[in-house]
């Protein structure tokens, strides 16, 4: 079963489903992504992030629709070569008609490919507001607790607006079991799809999940007789949704050019939506690469030292023995340098003689006793 990734047998490989089971997610993260960098400069595509799983929902049920009307599968299967069978159905050979899907049981995929999905996303969103609110009120308290002076036009207020408050309280108390429920649902419907994704992956069930499995519908791999059925069944669909049309030439042409248009883009789907996947992954890698580049600190190579102080005319002169103190000349006991002029000279020495003439002893430049640094060359 692990190694079964390339097509032996119709059943799909574990590695198929999981595939074909992430790809909306992948999908709507590269929409989101991709119209989040188009707003920045287009700012009425702000509306499209606002209500981001409406559009989401739509944009799916749009092409789930079209996929299992045409190749009764999902979008996202029907791109690897998957099938949806009913499993009351033997078949005796792969062209037997009676192997579609019925009506109902593509209704009823919409509803778990699209509803569902978009049903939990809106209670996630619900339950995560209702934490934050769980969790300001017990650190700043509930602000409603709060005593309110002006009693009189409080009630006023609350009776003018009643049906407005009955509406508050009833979208609270909805929030609040939404926040109830809502974990336990998700770790049950978790822990359902966990539990039939491993019977799937040991073999012990021919249902990848729970919603296939109370559909009776089992997903298979497509044979090269099927691809060819759904490409001619497609074309006489579209034959007879243009021979329906009804009215003057001019309306026909107009409603021709409109179903043509409509064919395109519904056939390039796919091939656009997994563009947008890899657009994503690029755009993430880029901007990423970017703010590495921009985060890294920058190195610059070391400045080039200042050329050396000259001595004054009238300045202490310099031994030619460097270890030599200028103004003792003996052997430099705690050297210590004075800033100004970076020379080096006994540190009682250059203490006393800055102390009495605020000056560097060689280049008579002004200096202090806080310009003196002693130098620990042996530590």
């Amino acid at each position: 079963m692990l190694f079964q990734v390339g097509g032996q047998g119709s059943r799909p490989t574990f590695f198929e489903m999981a595939a074909a089971e992430q790809l909306p997610r992948s999908l709507r993260a590269a929409l989101t992504y991709s119209i989040g960098v188009l707003a920045l400069r287009r700012p009425f595509l702000h509306r499209f992030l606002d209500y981001e799983d409406e559009s989401f929902a739509l944009l799916m049920l749009v092409l789930e629709a079209h996929s299992l009307r045409t190749t009764d599968a999902s979008f996202s299967e029907s791109l690897y070569g998957l099938r949806r069978r009913p499993t009351n159905i033997k078949l005796v050979n792969d062209t037997d008609a009676t192997s579609h899907l019925r009506r109902r049981q593509k209704l009823l995929s919409l509803l778990f490919l699209v509803v569902l999905p978009y049903l939990k996303s809106k209670m996630h969103s619900i339950y995560n507001k209702e934490r934050e609110a769980r969790i300001q009120a017990s650190l700043w308290g509930d602000e409603n607790d709060s005593y309110d002076f002006e009693h009189d036009s409080v009630v006023s207020t609350l009776t003018s607006d009643a049906h407005a408050s009955v509406r508050t309280r009833i979208i609270k108390r909805f929030q609040k079991i939404v926040g109830f429920c809502y974990p336990l649902l998700h770790a049950g419907t978790e822990g359902m799809q966990f539990a039939y994704q491993m019977l799937y992956l040991l073999d012990a069930t021919g249902y990848y999940s729970l919603a296939l499995h109370a559909l009776g519908i089992q997903v298979c791999r497509a044979t090269g007789q099927e691809l060819m059925d759904a490409s001619s069944r497609i074309s006489k669909i579209r034959s007879r949704e243009r021979e329906r049309l009804r009215g003057p030439q001019w309306l026909k042409t107009l409603q021709g050019a409109l179903l043509s248009s409509t064919y395109t883009v519904l056939d390039y789907a796919q091939t656009g939506l997994i563009a947008a996947v890899f657009f994503f992954k690029m755009m993430e890698w880029w901007y990423q690469s970017a703010e590495e580049r921009m985060s890294a600190p920058t190195v610059y190579p070391p400045p080039p030292p200042p050329p050396p102080p000259k001595v004054a005319k009238e300045g202490v002169p310099l031994p030619k023995d460097r270890t030599i103190c200028p103004l003792c000349l003996q052997k430099r006991v705690n050297p210590s340098v004075i800033t100004v002029s970076g020379f080096v000279f006994c540190y009682a020495c250059i203490f006393k003689y800055t102390t009495q003439y605020k000056r560097c002893p060689a280049t008579l430049m002004p200096a202090t006793v806080d310009q003196i640094r002693r130098l620990f060359h042996d530590v």
